[in-house]
């Protein structure tokens, strides 16, 4: 059952860029727990801490997609050492600057500096992982094994996120409430610098750079149809990601436990960490395009549990922390299979660059309802706040519908 991963982990190359890539991007667990705990501390506003991480949030929505498409033109370390050191030291003057009060504006033109220079170190894992899995081919759709390879590859991946997720949390809660709000932050920034370092070493795994063309044009990724119709429902799943965080970051803050809002996400996560390695040792039957349909459907039911433990059980943490552990069954599924079907629409010199939008939807979802949870959670209190994921998750499945001739044809192509 678990031969595929015995395969993978054999894979030269392999776990040297894979480990270095999951220090890389712990701070995409971190930093919005992070941003939360230190604008709250200073300024005493969750609708503060909720506009500032949508900011950051749409800023790097847009920057991600941009530098994978120069990792794809100019290779990934020519990239990263260009950028990275950047964004580190935008963090640092965004801390600086809130720490000595300095004027709103100024919080909100640093962390967009500092977001412009992110980058998807996930997408640049899972980029290489198809590489070394399949290095001479265009195409990894004509082999069936080297499929099986790559759906575990990036089910590996989805598990390694959720181990970022699960562990990231509760990293920044620790650091933020028993150090000093700003703590969470700077951890971030050690774990974005050394794991980068340590991943510009794996060079004999890059993949190989492809210059721009005459004719190239990289807006067909958000003009093309398909890939739109992709992307509406993931942004709608980050938007979901977004208010169910920062809804129970509220939550536990009203029964005077915020502190533990890091274990209670890492819970969520932990059962998605699950699904996603038993989603790799499978051989599907069904392809990624049905796989991803069907994981919108099941996370949008599994999201009601959430908000009927906190209306109809306000205060018991436990029914809480049950619903969170069902839902979190649900997103690895979804996410390793959405990455596969962008991944497999485009061709190789594109496939950084379409991951980034995948993720990016993600991330461009968090940002729109987090200052309006945010604004619930001041005005009307966290378990009001919580129906605002399952209105996420319900424009999620809407959102298929105008291309369901779309997904139907992509589901028989693939």
């Amino acid at each position: 059952m678990f031969s595929g991963y015995s395969t993978l982990f054999r894979t030269p190359g392999g776990l040297g860029f894979s480990v270095p890539g999951l220090i890389a991007r712990m701070p995409i667990s971190m930093d919005s727990l992070a941003l939360i705990f230190i604008v709250v501390a200073a300024s005493d506003s969750y609708a503060l801490a909720g506009a500032l991480s949508a900011t950051a949030s749409v800023v790097m929505a847009f920057a991600t997609p941009h530098w994978s498409r120069v990792a794809d033109r100019i290779g990934q370390s020519a990239m990263l050492v260009r950028v990275v050191p950047i964004k580190v030291a935008g963090l640092c003057v965004f801390t600086l600057l809130v720490l000595n009060q300095a004027p709103t504006w100024s919080w909100f033109a640093s962390i967009i500096i500092a977001e412009s220079m992110s980058v998807n170190t996930g997408g640049l894992v899972r980029r290489r992982w198809l590489h070394v899995l399949s290095p001479d081919k265009t195409s990894t759709a004509e082999d069936e094994q080297d499929r099986h390879l790559v759906n575990t590859a990036y089910s590996f991946e989805a598990l390694v996120d959720e181990v970022i997720f699960t562990s990231g949390p509760v990293l920044a809660a620790i650091t933020a409430s028993y150090f000093f709000p700003e703590a969470a932050i700077f951890t971030a920034m050690g774990f974005i610098s050394v794991g980068t370092l340590l991943f510009l070493s794996q060079r004999r795994t890059q993949p190989p750079a492809h210059p721009r063309q005459v004719g190239d044009d990289h807006s067909l990724l958000i003009k093309d149809r398909f890939i739109q119709a992709l992307f509406i429902p993931m942004m709608a799943v980050g938007a979901f990601f977004g208010s169910t965080s920062l809804a129970l970051v509220g939550y536990l803050d009203e029964f005077g436990i915020r502190e533990y809002s890091g274990f209670y996400i890492a819970i969520w996560s932990l059962s998605s960490g699950i699904s996603a390695f038993i989603s790799g040792s499978l051989h599907w039957k069904i392809n990624e395009a049905r796989r991803f349909v069907i994981s919108v459907f099941a996370l949008t039911l599994l999201t009601l549990p959430i908000y009927l433990a906190a209306q109809l059980f306000t205060g018991n943490l436990t029914i809480l922390a049950i619903a969170l552990f069902i839902n979190g069954l649900a997103i690895a599924p979804l996410l390793t299979a959405g990455f596969a079907v962008a991944e497999r629409s485009v061709s190789p010199k594109r496939t950084t660059e379409v991951l980034a939008w995948s993720i990016s939807a993600l991330n461009l979802g968090g940002a729109i309802p987090a200052a309006i949870t945010g604004y619930i959670i001041d005005t009307y209190g966290s378990t009001v706040a919580f129906m605002v994921p399952v209105i996420c998750m319900l424009i999620a499945l809407i959102s298929l519908l105008p291309f369901l001739s779309l997904w139907r044809a992509k589901v028989i192509q693939l």
